[in-house]
């Protein structure tokens, strides 16, 4: 099957674009965006995911807004032939790596958005994920993360809300590989499940900061990321992929004091180490909690994937103050944070996904509150 961009000489493999290089069920590719202001008045997300092995395209598009979290989610048969819509949501590529477009439209939840997402900082390529879990392969995926400023304006219950670059900002990242989507398709494992997992891309006026770490149950890492990464001299016309002026890391380390009986942080510090052995620390203070559920993730219905028929939508809404933070459902959050290092103070998420026993943090159980 043949794709308009086989015209293009970016072939990776002798099949045409259309076909991925492996069958398996769990090959994705993903879209992912948050914006927010600096106060936590505001905070929204966006996922958009293609399964081409599965035939499925799935989008969700999540605010908070007054106390309250707002979703629509949708799906579609089908492939990125069909572009990157499933209505109501669209993603639209206007510049590659320097300007992209998120539309929400006119639907019964009365979630609307015009968004464009315009780069302020290079594209980070993070650290290649390759994990097994027993014999089986569950992750092998590419990731990249940048940093922006949103503009436009979009619509939540009933309010009409002004985005504008100098008060919202965000970050997005594009993903693909292999990852576990859709229903299960095979037996379950023979170990307790286990699934450590920091993220904080963080933004300040002068440049930016980005970590990650994935940790087994004895807190061994099987995947770290830190870099300190600069803004674009000029967003209009510097290169989005000219990575010489990041910052790399010999080492990174975190300290998260969990609130009593969660898995989420009442406060945080993580660290980047130099080669140098310079310790650049960071202190990071929540603010706003955004539950991913609302983008799909742990979602019991509208999870990733998943399959929903030829064309399905659906929206929800719940009050943030009615979770109950144990419930596996709301386990994995992102945190807007206020971050502190040094003189300098910013803005950015600590995303948090702690599923089973973490020894180093004193978690234990499958969804075991801290103690």
């Amino acid at each position: 099957m043949l794709h308009p961009l086989d015209d293009h000489p970016i072939h990776q493999t002798p099949e045409p674009l259309a076909h991925p290089a492996t069958g398996d069920r769990n090959f994705y590719d993903r879209y992912f965006f948050n914006g927010y202001t600096r106060d936590g008045s505001l905070f929204f997300a966006a996922a958009f995911g293609v399964y081409r092995n599965r035939a499925i395209v799935d989008a969700a598009f999540s605010v908070v807004r007054a106390g309250r979290q707002h979703s629509v989610h949708a799906s579609r048969q089908g492939d990125a032939h069909g572009g990157l819509v499933a209505a109501p949501i669209e993603i639209a590529i206007e510049e590659p790596m320097r300007t992209l477009g998120l539309r929400v439209a006119p639907n019964e939840w009365g979630l609307e958005a015009e968004l464009r997402f315009r780069a302020r900082s290079v594209a980070v390529e993070e650290p290649r994920f390759v994990h097994r879990e027993e014999q089986r392969l569950v992750m092998d995926v590419t990731r990249i993360t940048q940093f922006g400023v949103w503009e436009g304006s979009l619509r939540v219950a009933g309010e009409t809300i002004a985005v504008e670059p100098r008060t919202v900002l965000g970050c997005r990242d594009r993903s693909w590989g292999i990852r576990p989507v859709g229903e299960r398709a095979a037996g379950p494992m023979l170990s307790a499940p286990q699934f450590f997992w920091l993220w904080a891309p963080l933004q300040f006026d002068d440049c930016c900061t980005h970590f990650d770490v994935n940790e087994d149950a004895s807190g061994r890492r099987w995947h770290q990321n830190g870099v300190v990464v600069p803004l674009l001299a000029d967003p209009a016309t510097s290169s989005p992929v000219d990575a010489s002026g990041i910052r790399g890391t010999r080492d990174v380390e975190h300290r998260i004091e969990w609130q009593r009986g969660t898995r989420r942080a009442a406060r945080a510090e993580i660290a980047l180490v130099g080669h140098d052995g310079r310790r650049d620390a960071i202190a990071l203070e929540p603010i706003l909690t955004f539950q991913m559920l609302g983008i799909g993730y742990l979602h019991p219905e509208w999870g990733h994937g998943m399959w929903k028929g030829p064309a399905a939508a659906a929206g929800d809404s719940f009050a943030i103050a009615d979770v109950n933070p144990l419930d596996p459902r709301f386990v994995h959050v992102q945190q807007l944070v206020r971050a502190r290092w040094g003189e300098r103070s910013g803005v950015g998420v600590l995303e948090q996904l702690v599923i089973g026993e973490h020894r180093p943090s004193g978690l234990s159980g499958l969804f075991d509150g801290a103690p």
